[in-house]
């Protein structure tokens, strides 16, 4: 089977689309405790993102490029070691983060998971802030489905 170079119309679309997907993933992340979406969305529209730059760019060069951390002909020692090991890796700190997020109300004498908030006053930008506890279990679940999504893809675009 011959390789195809992707159009520069793709490159220049996922360059474009890749950014703002990962920024609406971030907000979704981040206004999960409050609103509609959380871990969940946010780590499908980032498996989203990826499955985009492995389409156009080819699962090899986004190993070598966001993975690895540069060219693939250099000498340097890869930052990681592979694409599959890595998302396995996010699986399990993203289940050990929202496991720890139950246990932690457990340890503070409230049932498991119970949501606790608190407000920081004086944030340069918004003045006050609230951060709710239930944020590091979306967080937690994010890991989890971007490692899970991610690997899945990382198998199935290998064959």
């Amino acid at each position: 089977m011959t390789e195809r170079e992707p159009t520069v119309i793709a490159k220049t679309v996922t360059r474009t689309v890749v950014p703002l997907i990962t920024l609406t993933a971030v907000a979704l992340l981040l206004q999960g405790h409050n609103l509609p979406g959380g871990g969940f969305i946010a780590g499908v529209l980032t498996t989203t993102a990826f499955a985009l730059l492995y389409v156009v760019y080819g699962i090899d060069s986004v190993g070598h490029d966001l993975v690895r951390g540069g060219d693939p002909g250099t000498a340097s020692a890869p930052i990681l070691d592979g694409p599959v090991g890595e998302y396995a890796r996010a699986f399990a700190v993203g289940l050990a983060i929202a496991v720890a997020a139950g246990i932690g109300s457990i340890l503070l004498g409230v049932p498991f998971l119970t949501q606790g908030v608190v407000f920081l006053e004086g944030v340069p930008v918004y003045e006050e802030l609230e951060v709710a506890s239930a944020l590091a279990f979306d967080v937690g679940v994010y890991f989890v489905v971007v490692g899970a999504l991610l690997t899945v893809l990382a198998v199935v675009g290998r064959e």
